[in-house]
């Protein structure tokens, strides 16, 4: 197998410091973390939970016990041993042409995560100009595409630190300070004696059984804790990458959490879970609380820091799973020497056009589908199964080295971790069985109907394209990053 060794002299990707030159850029762990929460957490997921009001809990704290942990703990072991982020580990644990197929699904997760973020933004802004907007197509599609290309000229002309700085920011502007708004309004709202529109008894923990149907929303909770280890590729940018990442990862899994359980009951006190959206159900919510407090006049406000955040999150996104792409590409010459380029801040701009483009065309099934909301829970689910795959590949490679590598250095070593991948690799197969049955909110579809457009999707965007570049892929294709960006 090729070396997948990264230089211990600097951090991936940053230049070696030249006289009179400022030195590589580095990450605090703190910075590290809440990018991390920025990748993972937004209060767009908390509508959809909403409607379960206090078995919500239930539903996100099951979740981050057999998926959220073991995800956490098994990266953090994973990273302090090999840098570079899921396709080191998984080429290390299994095959490079297997780190391929993971850091494409995970890149290629990006291609429908872009697409539902930014249809929530679209939702959300429609609260400033014209709240009639938000179920519109055309509207939406112009959208996503006038702001993803958007987010791809500002990543590709700022650095690390930039992209850091604009994710922290995006973060505490408009996920912190909303959350806690919204919570904080919601506390007030039944202190004052109004009855909670979702029942708070303790017989109400546990969500009604309906059918299997009635659970398919779990698979979204898989997708929301979906990308803590997304950005271990920067790993390198660390002082002590071996403490300080297990630090970052603590920490944004606690946030995480919260951010993810107390908003959606906040909603689901004020709420009817009848009247709730997937994509508008956050401004909804925001709208009935400044309202009955007087202060609609603040309704713009909190879209414009919504969209803050969902911004943030995109230009991080764009920094992680392409730059891993770019970087296996270039080591196992999987990639056409054109992908293989980047720019002067060694951003692989090239990748994110040709993703750009894909997107667009994608975006137009905003405009075509009649609903905005079963458009968005489609391309959610499309998401969770391309993505998913990458887990079930990371726990099998963190499996494989504990066993062939125990000598290999780590900076953390995450306990039982034969039951954690074991516990983390079965959740993640079970996501993709359920994520083919379609739930009840889409109201009368076809099973075999639905579970073939899924699977399309899923084929289509994440198995597909890696299949081809081996198949088609030359020795010519093989280059060294400083040909690369010269």
């Amino acid at each position: 197998m090729a070396s997948m060794d990264v230089p211990a002299d600097g951090p991936v990707g940053v230049p070696a410091a030249k006289a009179g030159v400022v030195g590589p850029t580095y990450l605090t762990w703190a910075a590290l973390g809440l990018m991390t929460v920025s990748s993972v957490a937004s209060l767009q997921a908390a509508p959809a939970m909403a409607e379960y009001g206090l078995a919500c809990v239930f539903l996100y704290v099951v979740p981050a016990i057999v998926f959220l942990l073991p995800q956490a703990l098994v990266s953090a072991e994973l990273a302090s041993g090999w840098s570079g982020g899921v396709f080191r580990w998984v080429s290390e644990g299994i095959s490079p042409r297997w780190g391929l197929l993971a850091i494409w699904c995970q890149f290629a997760m990006t291609t429908f995560a872009y697409l539902t973020l930014l249809g929530f933004v679209a939702s959300t802004l429609a609260y400033v100009i014209n709240p009639d907007l938000a179920d519109n197509g055309l509207y939406t599609a112009i959208v996503i595409v006038v702001l993803f290309w958007t987010g791809v000229f500002v990543a590709a002309r700022g650095g690390i630190g930039e992209i850091a700085r604009l994710a922290v920011g995006g973060l505490v502007i408009g996920t912190l300070i909303p959350g806690a708004l919204l919570v904080i309004l919601g506390i007030v709202y039944l202190a004052q004696g109004n009855h909670s529109a979702a029942p708070m008894s303790a017989h109400h923990l546990l969500p009604a059984w309906t059918g299997i149907a009635s659970l398919v929303l779990i698979v979204n909770n898989f997708l929301a804790y979906s990308g803590m280890e997304m950005n271990a590729v920067h790993v390198s940018l660390l002082r002590k990458p071996g403490s300080e990442y297990p630090r970052a990862m603590f920490m944004a899994a606690l946030l995480v959490l919260l951010i993810f359980i107390l908003p959606a009951l906040a909603i689901s006190w004020v709420i009817p879970a009848q009247q709730l959206s997937l994509t508008a159900g956050v401004m909804e919510a925001f709208r009935a609380f400044l309202s009955h407090f007087g202060i609609t006049i603040l309704v713009p406000v909190v879209a414009l820091a919504l969209v803050c955040a969902s911004l943030g999150g995109l230009v991080n996104w764009m920094a992680g799973p392409s730059r891993g792409l770019l970087l296996l590409g270039r080591r196992e010459g999987y990639l056409p020497p054109y992908l293989q380029r980047a720019n002067e801040h060694d951003f692989p701009l090239r990748i994110l056009v040709c993703q750009g483009a894909v997107t667009t065309v994608i975006a137009l099934l905003y405009a075509v589908v009649p609903s905005v909301s079963s458009a968005y829970w489609i391309l959610s689910v499309m998401t969770t199964q391309v993505y998913l795959v990458v887990y079930l590949l990371m726990f099998v490679a963190a499996r494989n080295l504990r066993r062939r590598r125990p000598d290999v250095e780590r900076g953390y070593r995450a306990p039982a971790l034969g039951f954690m991948c074991g516990m983390g690799f079965l959740a993640s197969a079970v996501a993709v069985v359920i994520g083919f049955v379609p739930p009840s909110q889409l109201g009368d579809n076809s099973v075999l109907g639905y579970a073939l457009m899924i699977l399309a999707g899923t084929v289509l965007i994440g198995l597909l394209p890696p299949w081809l570049f081996l198949k088609f892929r030359k020795p010519g294709w093989k280059m060294g990053a400083a040909e690369a960006t010269s």
